[in-house]
């Protein structure tokens, strides 16, 4: 009997999940340990917001349920599932057995946390974070007695830290990245279990309380950085004798750090000081300081001399020294530390180093960044273990030292923005199983760009731009094809386009501006260029010739770009060098100046054709490109019309299409283009009315003028031209027809007759009657000899404005026209 009521109840289980999730039988399968009234429960949790962002077919896979019970003791839904307000009487707070919780990195659209939560009073972890939560945390998670994890971090909270008094049994306790103020009281830091605290990024003020018993806490790591504390809080914290981890960055206090005051803290590994003023004292002592760190941040700490107090240090791995005012040499003793693995020393003043040239070459540092120095001289031999090397703006000359060609993993070298000479080595080719980043831009390198890439080379970035590079681009380049990043601008590398690099599978931007390239930019077939995954095309000022066909920009990748596979933000986001983060740089032509732009984004898409000898219509098909942020084809010979599809192009920040030969006017739908911020089409042959947009009325003159037939603002040429002149016999009889109806119509209700004899009447004086019409007043007459379809256009002008303020009978005064030809006077002025 037991077996068969088993058998019903899973054959049940199975209908329920059949009926609720047909035909996903991955999710089916996920939730058979499930009750039907807890999975019933859960689906009713998931309708209650918008998910359609999810992947559905994954939605349950953090469901666990209880092998006997078969209520759902977890939950742990993807990131960025859940839109929408999470309620109190959520379906949620009816799974009375979860022990943990993970609701983070939804959008729960600025709600108040319920206090509901406490209907869960067996979780155990609580995780909320990234979840746009507002308001005050309820005092009814106090009732949550047996979490011993609360993850509160990056919301918008508020209120002090009461509610956790009762929380006997946490352990973990991360309220980061919100707005909580006050005191941090010392009953937080006396709770029994608690080992990990995070604080940092909030509001709080005051000072700090340590309970006197500190030797019985097990407080480990603990982070208070950037808030506005204004009391005490370094002393007190130097009474917790168990931690590890001490995050103390821009605490925005006003006196300066002793570092010889974290003497008890014998356990401490990782000590972050960042952005706060270090005692000058203390930086050149070697007592005091806790010799077991591992880990040191002195960023931006207003700092002079190269700290000595380093040299006790000698388990130290990481070191940040960067953003301060160190001058001088980096004394050898330095490069001896056995342990000292990565180094960062960016903007400073240092120029150079202590010792021989091999001062640093047996050094066990892996991440080396000089950046932004004054280092000058060689650079000496750099060490055998290197991962990352990176000293771009400093002095240094000579040639690229070969020993760089010894690392074998060796992921980025960054050399650019020297004053190195010689020739690229062509040694990096041995290094192409670990190379991501080549950036040797702005040196002074001669010689031809080697065959540095082999099938399998790892290569995303190639940029070798301003030298004095000569020859062609070397074919071997089509065996780089992970390259996404290709820069050769500013060089003498003479070659036709290389339509041959569509090959590259993930090349996204390619510039070759400022160099000797020549002939056709399009395909042999005439076709489309279609590069697979190319958004940023830089060949301006060379020597391309010939015409574009109209379907140019069909099949660019630039029609519809999203956010990268990896998730990157910006081109050069390689998570495959770990611990360094990289910026691919770009010189664009952008909003009419020429700028240096790091952080490239690889959602956006910019063209510059500038400044080459690129002639015919520019293709309708530029319409497709919906990603286009700014379209340069200015400095050619461009002709026919401003194509209309350009009003399709809804992201188009920047348009210049100055000194070309376009004719025809400006379509009144650019004006729609919200974003454009700058546009020149000045030096065509354009005509017509400048459209009164504001994106456009708001430019310069200077964007439009060199158009003889443009008028309208912003130019100050006036669209009221002289209508093309009928003979005069024409004009009379066609005002004689015009009058002589009108006098019919007004005789119409006294007869035919009499409407005849008036029109007879009228026009024998037509002159003096329209005189008579449009003069305000009878003692001041426009002149008899302007036409009457001029004083019409007279009136209609007045009528177009409010004029109450002016003097009627002078309104027509200041008129004359032309006797001889009939033509009114372009000089009519209007009594202020």
């Amino acid at each position: 009997m037991t077996i068969i009521m088993s058998g019903s109840y899973l054959i049940i289980c199975f209908l329920s999940l059949f009926l609720i999730f047909t035909p996903s039988f991955t999710i089916v399968f996920g939730l058979a340990g499930c009750r039907p009234d807890q999975i019933q429960a859960l689906v009713q949790f998931k309708n209650e917001f918008d998910s359609s962002g999810c992947n559905q077919t994954d939605y349950f896979n953090g469901v666990l349920c209880d092998n006997m019970t078969g209520e759902v003791t977890k939950l742990q839904l993807p990131s960025g599932c859940l839109i929408g307000t999470l309620k109190p009487n959520s379906s949620l707070f009816g799974l009375h057995h979860l022990r943990h919780l993970n609701l983070s990195h939804n959008n729960f659209t600025s709600s108040s946390l319920p206090s509901e939560f406490s209907n869960l009073s067996r979780l155990e972890v609580l995780s909320l974070s990234s979840n746009s939560f507002i308001g005050q945390v309820p005092s009814s998670f106090s009732k949550l007695t047996w979490l011993n994890q609360l993850d509160l971090s990056h919301n918008q909270l508020t209120g002090s830290f009461q509610l956790v008094q009762n929380l006997t049994k946490l352990s973990i306790l991360d309220l980061s990245y919100n707005h909580f103020s006050g005191d941090i009281p010392s009953s937080l830091l006396a709770m029994p279990f608690l080992s990990s605290l995070d604080l940092s990024e909030n509001y709080l003020t005051g000072s700090i309380e340590v309970p006197n018993s500190s030797s019985s806490l097990r407080l480990e790591h603990l982070s208070l950085s950037h808030n506005h504390f204004e009391g005490q809080i370094i002393e007190p914290i130097s009474n917790l004798i168990t931690l590890k981890f001490l995050d103390l960055s821009y605490l925005n206090i006003s006196y300066p750090i002793d570092i010889q005051i974290f003497s008890p803290l014998k356990s401490l590994l990782i000590l972050l000081l960042s952005g706060n003023s270090i005692s000058s004292t203390s930086l050149s002592s070697h007592s005091g300081v806790p010799l077991r760190l591992e880990k040191l941040g002195l960023s931006g700490c207003n700092i002079g001399e190269f700290p000595n107090f380093l040299k006790s240090l000698q388990k130290l791995d990481f070191i940040d020294i960067s953003n301060n005012k160190m001058i001088g040499n980096v004394p050898d003793w330095f490069w001896k530390l056995p342990r000292l693995s990565t180094v960062t020393l960016v903007s400073n003043s240092l120029t150079g180093f202590e010792g021989s040239p091999e001062v640093i070459m047996n050094s066990s540092v892996k991440i080396l960044d000089l950046a932004l120095n004054h280092f000058k001289g060689p650079f000496p031999n750099p060490p055998h273990s290197l991962t990352v090397l990176s000293v771009w703006n400093n002095s240094f000359t000579g040639s690229i030292p070969p020993a760089i060609c010894n690392q074998s993993r060796l992921a980025l070298l960054d050399l650019s923005y020297n004053n190195f000479t010689g020739s690229i080595p062509r040694c990096l080719s041995n290094l192409q199983n670990s190379l991501l980043v080549v950036n040797l831009r702005k040196n002074n390198l001669e010689g031809s760009l080697p065959d540095n890439c082999y099938d399998g080379a790892l290569l995303r970035t190639l940029d070798v731009g301003f030298n004095q590079l000569t020859g062609k681009l070397p074919r071997s380049l089509l065996k780089c094809s992970s390259l996404k990043f290709l820069s050769v601008d500013n060089n003498n590398i003479k070659d036709t386009f290389p339509f041959w690099l569509k090959g590259l599978p993930n090349l996204q931007a390619f510039t070759l501006r400022s160099n000797k390239f020549y002939g056709p930019i399009s395909p042999p077939n005439q076709g489309s260029l279609a590069f697979p995954e190319l958004r940023i095309l830089e060949i301006a000022d060379n020597k391309f010739t010939g015409s574009l066909p109209q379907d140019y920009f069909v099949n660019w990748k630039a029609s519809s770009l999203h956010m990268a596979e990896d998730g990157s933000l910006y081109m050069g986001d390689y998570t495959e060098i770990p611990g360094y983060i990289y910026e691919d740089t770009i010189d664009l032509q952008f909003k009419g100046l020429f700028m240096e732009q790091g952080k490239v984004l690889t959602s956006y898409a910019t063209i510059d054709f500038s400044g080459n000898r690129l002639e015919g219509q520019i293709p309708e098909s530029i319409g497709f490109l919906k990603t286009l942020i700014a379209l340069n084809l200015s400095n050619n010979a461009f002709t026919g019309h401003i194509p209309l599809s350009l009003a399709n192009v809804t992201e188009l920040e920047s348009l210049d299409l100055s000194r070309n030969k376009l004719s025809g006017d400006i379509s009144r739908e650019l004006g729609s283009l919200s974003f454009l911020a700058y546009i020149s089409v000045a030096h065509n042959q354009l005509k017509g009315v400048i459209p009164q947009a504001t994106q456009i009325t708001g430019q310069p003159k200077s964007s439009f003028e060199g158009n003889v037939g443009l008028c309208g603002l912003p130019l100050e040429q006036s669209c009221f031209m002289p209508p093309t002149r009928q003979p005069k016999e024409e004009d009379e009889e066609e005002e004689e027809g015009v009058l002589n109806w009108k006098a019919v119509f007004i005789g119409y209700g006294a007869g035919l007759l009499f409407g005849l004899l008036i029109a007879h009447v009228i026009a024998s004086y037509r002159t003096k009657w329209f005189v008579k019409i449009v003069g305000p007043n009878k003692h001041k007459e426009v002149d008899p000899a302007c036409r009457p379809d001029q004083i019409r256009a007279l009136v209609q002008f007045k009528n177009e404005f409010e004029s109450r303020s002016c003097n009627n009978s002078d309104y027509f005064h200041g008129v004359s026209c032309d006797n001889t030809h009939d033509w009114c006077c372009h000089e009519a002025k209007t009594p202020k």
